[in-house]
């Protein structure tokens, strides 16, 4: 598929820097890092304890106080990144920004703060990151399998993975912040609460330990700060050189409940930052080594913001894995791929031609392609209505390599190639991408009309051209009285038009 449907490849020359923001709900993290001989080497590192998931209620609201910790620790990482190009700065949000009941309401500020785009990914997401990252910072040898389990502050990832290929992945909503706040919300600490909060725990992790206890592992690795805190509480207390084992982690515990209260833990290589979490993590760790049988687990040097650069790296070249995640799209569903590249061929000949009236750049003319591959995706499961059906799949499916934001921005598309225009068909998109979605959705509309039969011949004269909200497509005329039902389809077309706020105008010649 990737041969059929050529990408281009972000150009990078020696000595580019590229950036990676990691919002995590416990750290903020920023990793700057230089391009030299197809390598990247690091020249900086920043983090700063947040604490996003102690501001989170259970409505889904983000108290003050944390809101502005976030926005000012944003701020001074935005300084850093100013002269860095938009393409090169990828800023992740994981699962603090996803429980929020209204994204945008934070996610406004917090990219003015920054000065770049801020993606919000899905837990299963945010694992294949993370896996990444850790994969090339450590790489396995060929053919062995690698677990990975990354203890956040909101969520718990856990990775089978080979080279740099995720093969599962998992995200489970229990993190360092959350599972303290959760079982031990008073500040108090006892043996009764431990147990029952390691049941409920265990119970998460065993909804999936089947599977991968099945599929097994070579290596066991912990990436984030608590996995590290943990193995370097278990070399001070001398259990282990760094690593944690299931020797050590009973021990380690049983040290940590001789304190009444959180506040009052005291292990040997803690520290005072870590302390009001650490319960959490060791609790979450235990029942991650009960379920999956594990014995020992070193702690990697590398975590998801490692993953954010090396994948922008992929990104539209060969290795880019939203390519590989559209191809498999199209095969389960059983989309027909001539009619995909007829489709795409058109829509992108349109595009080239109004690109720079319209202000539409290279990531546009991707986003274009894939839903060019996709719009027909619905008809595996019914003709009626299949766009929106389509649509759906699109934004709630795990698709590796998108963002939240572009699922929905996808799914936008999906959903309005076809029939009328929904008011709330861009509702989900932030302000930014609002221009570019309705447009490029234009696009999508007339190259899905101009093919609706299917035809293999080209189309012998296609000229766009933009000015303002209005697109202008001059068509042979003897072409277009040679097929009824498109001339009557593009008849209709400018009403339609309208509610993507663009005015088409037609030219026969």
């Amino acid at each position: 598929m990737s041969d059929a449907f050529p990408t281009s490849k972000l150009p990078l020359a020696d000595g580019d820097l590229l950036a990676a923001v990691d919002m995590g709900s416990n750290s903020f993290h920023m990793v700057v890092a230089r391009y030299v001989l197809g390598q990247l080497r690091i020249v900086d590192r920043l983090r700063e304890t947040v604490r996003m998931a102690e501001g989170l209620d259970r409505r889904g609201g983000l108290s003050p106080e944390v809101r502005q910790r976030a926005l000012d620790c944003l701020a001074r990482f935005g300084q850093r990144i100013r002269d860095i190009p938009p393409q090169r700065v990828r800023a992740i949000a994981t699962n603090t920004v996803r429980r929020l009941a209204v994204p945008q309401a934070f996610l406004m500020p917090a990219e003015a703060a920054l000065g770049h785009a801020i993606e919000v990914v899905a837990g299963r997401e945010e694992a294949r990151l993370i896996y990444l990252g850790v994969a090339h910072a450590q790489p396995s040898k060929p053919g062995e399998l690698r677990l990975v389990i990354d203890i956040g502050g909101g969520s718990t990832e856990c990775i089978i993975g080979s080279g740099f290929e995720a093969i599962e992945r998992e995200s489970l909503q229990v993190g360092c912040i959350a599972t303290t706040r959760r079982f031990f919300e008073n500040g108090k600490l006892s043996k009764k609460k431990w147990r029952d909060a390691l049941t409920e725990v265990t119970a998460e992790f065993q909804q999936f330990a089947g599977t991968y206890r099945a599929l097994g592992w070579d290596e066991a690795l912990g990436s984030s700060g608590t996995n590290k805190a943990i193995g370097d509480i278990c070399a001070a207390m001398k259990l282990t050189k760094g690593a944690v084992t299931a020797e050590a982690l009973p021990v380690l515990r049983d040290r940590l409940l001789q304190a009444d209260r959180i506040d009052a833990i005291e292990l040997p290589g803690l520290s005072s930052e870590r302390r009001p979490v650490i319960a959490g993590g060791v609790l979450i760790l235990e029942a991650a080594f009960d379920a999956l049988g594990l014995k020992r687990m070193a702690v990697s040097k590398a975590a998801m913001r490692e993953g954010v650069l090396y994948d922008m790296l992929g990104r539209g070249g060969v290795d880019d894995p939203r390519d590989a995640a559209v191809a498999a799209l199209m095969q389960r569903y059983g989309i027909d791929d001539g009619q995909a590249r007829r489709v795409e061929a058109t829509a992108l000949r349109m595009f080239d031609q109004i690109a720079q009236a319209w202000q539409l750049d290279a990531d546009d003319r991707l986003m274009l392609q894939r839903a060019s591959r996709l719009h027909e995706l619905g008809l595996a499961i019914a003709h009626s209505q299949y766009h929106v059906h389509g649509a759906y799949v699109v934004e709630n499916s795990d698709i590796a390599g998108f963002s939240r934001q572009q699922q929905q921005f996808l799914a936008a598309l999906v959903r309005t190639h076809r029939r009328g225009i929904p008011k709330s068909a861009f509702d989900a998109l932030p302000d930014r991408l609002l221009s570019s979605a309705r447009r490029l959705a234009a696009l999508l509309r007339l190259a899905v009309l101009l093919h609706r039969a299917h035809e293999a011949d080209p189309i012998p004269q296609l000229d766009a051209r933009a000015d303002g909200n209005t697109l202008t497509l001059g068509m042979s005329r003897r072409w277009i009285d040679m097929r009824p039902l498109v001339r009557a389809d593009l008849e209709g077309e400018p009403q339609d038009m309208a509610g993507l706020g663009v005015v088409l105008k037609l030219e026969a010649v």
